[in-house]
């Protein structure tokens, strides 16, 4: 197999792991509270993070960072996992997974809003023009369709859906300068949220031993939303010509996400749905072109 069509492998294996996520937070919720959910997925991604590291004989990476890198990890840590994940869990416990999906989706368009005041970007009418029809797609998922009657179906499932993508372009944002190999950042990261997260727990909710199916649900969320499925992105991204040759296939994790809910979770697909992706994946394209 040539070294493109291994890139696309890998891509697709990513892309179709990540469409499968929608599904598994939805249904791991009916076993486990939002942080315990989060806990065990966070110390499985840690653990396949510390394995890979291992078996790629790079843990000597690690006792070569200066404080400043776990400090600046510590701070990446704080925003994701635990902040970004904390507010999406909640935004999934109350929103149909089909709505939670696409309104997480946005944050490529959050993304450019953000580097403006962040990193002193100009916006173009281009840019405008793309966030605009996104977020009318943003409103109509939101409203189910009935855009004139200007109501939100679920107010705060909306804004903690809508604000996980904040949360997210945040991360990347600071993820711009930083040059230190993506497996040692991302084990790090994991590491310092795990702990923050079980501090939580500690606090609020206190330590919970889940039955079978939250184990389940935890490692699978562990394994394929933050783990195994970014080592497979990342290797793409190292395999491919140019970025661009894969970096498209993302989008169609929304519609994907889609298909498994209805035959995961049992969802009714709504029409105001399939419109209000479209219209959200037609936005982000725009703004990339």
């Amino acid at each position: 197999m040539g070294k493109q069509k291994r890139a696309y492998f890998c891509a697709f294996v990513a892309v179709l792991f990540w469409s499968t996520c929608a599904s598994a937070f939805k249904i791991s919720l009916r076993y486990l509270d939002v942080l315990s959910l989060l806990f065990y997925a966070s110390i499985t991604s840690t653990a396949v993070f510390f394995a890979y590291l291992l078996f790629s004989k790079k843990l000597h990476l690690l006792k070569a960072l200066p404080k400043k890198d776990y400090l600046r990890s510590a701070l990446l840590g704080f925003l994701s996992p635990f902040l970004y994940y904390v507010v999406l869990f909640k935004a999934y416990s109350i929103l149909p997974a089909q709505e939670a999906q696409p309104l997480n989706f946005i944050w490529p368009i959050m993304l450019v809003l953000l580097s403006i005041p962040l990193l002193n970007q100009k916006i173009k009418s281009k840019d405008i023009l793309a966030i605009i029809i996104s977020f009318v797609g943003v409103f109509v998922i939101s409203t189910r369709g009935d855009i004139l009657g200007f109501k939100l179906t679920n107010p705060a499932g909306v804004l903690l859906a809508t604000g996980s993508s904040v949360i997210w372009a945040m991360f990347w944002i600071y993820n711009v300068k930083d040059k230190r190999d993506e497996v040692v950042r991302l084990f790090l990261n994991f590491a310092f949220g795990s702990v923050f997260i079980f501090l939580s727990m500690l606090l609020l909710t206190g330590v919970k031993i889940p039955n079978l199916g939250g184990i389940l649900g935890a490692a699978y969320v562990g394994l394929f939303e933050m783990g195994i499925t970014f080592l497979f992105w990342l290797k793409a991204l190292k395999l491919s010509k140019t970025t661009a040759h894969i970096a498209n296939l993302i989008y169609l994790v929304p519609f994907l996400s889609l298909v498994i809910i209805s035959i995961a979770v049992g969802e009714k697909i709504l029409s105001s749905t399939i419109i209000g992706v479209i219209l959200i994946v037609a936005g982000i394209i725009l703004q990339k072109l």
